[in-house]
């Protein structure tokens, strides 16, 4: 479960930007950039990291403050899940990541897996909508909902790109060291619960 202090350092922190965008009063708008100044020192106690480099994180969330959506396409072929290997870490999570504009969830899934692992697919239903902060992944200064798509494999062939260094199939039993920001171990889990029962229905927080 996400701690406690990183998730009063969210919500300080929204509601201050939330004020400073909406405030006409210019008294109200010196109490939330206090407010906004003492969420970085929240986090900064919490992570170590410095406040400028905290606030340069939401340096564009300067409207009404929400959630963030990933979307992860979820791939079977021959009982196996579809994962990538990230640049980032070097470890392994479903093809996906922030929904851009402009496209929905379904086409998000179908791009990011085309971009991340070389593969053509088609969405085929929602399988969860997850609230990350309720879940085992390490901390992050967001507050982020994960949708999971299944995808019916269609055609393209395995490669990397310029954000994954590789991209294979895996068995439940034997799968790489997971990327934990992007996934976790009990989200694969879920999601091959979904490959055996086909009628489970749509998980979500």
């Amino acid at each position: 479960m996400e701690n406690k202090w990183l998730a009063y350092f969210k919500r300080v922190h929204a509601l201050s930007q939330i004020g400073l965008n909406f405030t006409p009063s210019n008294y109200d708008k010196d109490r939330y950039e206090e407010l906004l100044n003492l969420s970085l020192q929240m986090m900064e106690d919490l992570t170590g990291t410095p406040p400028e480099k905290i606030n340069n994180l939401f340096i564009d969330e300067t409207l009404y403050i929400t959630p963030k959506t990933d979307v992860r396409a979820i791939v079977f072929k021959e009982n196996k899940i579809l994962l990538v290997k990230e640049i980032v870490d070097n470890c392994w999570c479903p093809p996906g990541g922030w929904a851009d504009i402009g496209y929905s969830p379904a086409e998000v899934a179908v791009k990011e897996a085309r971009e991340e692992a070389g593969l053509e697919v088609r969405p085929l239903r929602l399988l969860a909508v997850l609230d990350k902060s309720k879940h085992p992944h390490p901390p992050s200064p967001f507050h982020v909902y994960k949708i999971f798509i299944l995808c019916e494999l269609i055609g393209g062939e395995l490669s990397g790109s310029t954000e994954t260094l590789a991209a294979d199939f895996f068995e439940e039993a034997h799968l790489p060291d997971l990327s934990l920001d992007r996934i976790t171990h009990s989200q694969i889990k879920l999601m091959y619960e979904f490959l055996r029962n086909p009628t489970k229905e749509v998980v979500y927080d």
